[in-house]
This record gives structure tokens, sequence and C-alpha cells, in this order.
């Protein structure tokens, strides 16, 4: 009887380690593109299938299990085109809210976002709120 338990007990873990959204391995997109041909950029079309065979794309684990994107300001003078990034976080935010916003990363001022789950900075409700706070922070806070 205890050995059947311990068994189940097995599987349960085994399982919940398996299924999408759970606390197993979770993954993100490692990518970097600039300008209008890259294919980091936004829309992000591609499938996991896809990613595999194509150069400079890749999906890696994430122990943190909170990914990232971000889009850098133009530069100045408009020679390099806006840059998109896309990565696994080393830790969340600490009060554990996803969320974009300006900021500053590495000395550049960029457009971040961070969410939780896997793939999650691959999807297109992280583009919609993108799109929200560049068109009305105001407006878009409602709906956080």
């Amino acid at each position: 009887m205890a050995v059947r338990r311990v068994f189940v007990f097995a599987a349960i873990c085994v399982l919940t380690e398996l299924t999408p959204g759970s606390q197993g391995t979770q993954r993100c997109v490692k990518c970097r593109s600039r300008g209008e041909l890259g294919s980091c950029k936004d829309p992000f079309t591609m499938n996991v299938t896809q990613i595999e065979s194509e150069h400079g794309v890749e999906v890696q684990p994430c122990v943190s299990h909170w990914c990232a994107k971000s889009t850098e300001a133009r530069s100045i003078n408009n020679e390099y085109g806006t840059a998109t990034e896309r990565w696994c976080l080393q830790r969340g935010p600490e009060d554990g809210e996803e969320r974009c916003a300006y900021t500053k990363w590495n000395g550049k001022k960029i457009f971040m976002c961070m969410c939780q789950g896997d793939l999650c900075n691959t999807t297109s409700s992280l583009a919609i709120v993108s799109a929200l706070l560049v068109i009305s922070p105001a407006y878009a806070l409602r709906w956080l």
C-alpha cells in the first residue's frame, strides 16, 4: 500500500512538471534584431518548430519563469533602426506583477515588458499591452 502511494505521488510530480503553465521548466525566446528585416521584431509570428530552424533565434530554459521583451528607441540619426530583444530574466519583479514600461537598461532608454509563463515573450497579448501603453498609458492602466 505504501509503495502504491509513493508511485502515485511520483507520477503526479512528473505530470505536474510536464504540464504547460506549471511550475516546471519554462522557456523563453532569446533573440535580438535591429531594423525591419530582423526575425525578433513584432509581430513575432514564429512557432517553436520555426524557431528551431531560424538563425539567431532560440528557445532557452528559464529557471526564473520570467521572460522579457524590449524595444530600444531609434538612435538620434535613425542610422540603425529599432532594436528588439527577447530573453529570460534572472529574476522577476519583487511584486510578481507582469508589466510594460519605459526604463533604462545598460544606459539606454528602452520599452520593456516582463511576463511570466512558458514562451510568454512571443505572445500577442504582450504586444497588445505594449501597444496600449505606447498609445495611452492612462487608458492602458485601467486594464492592468
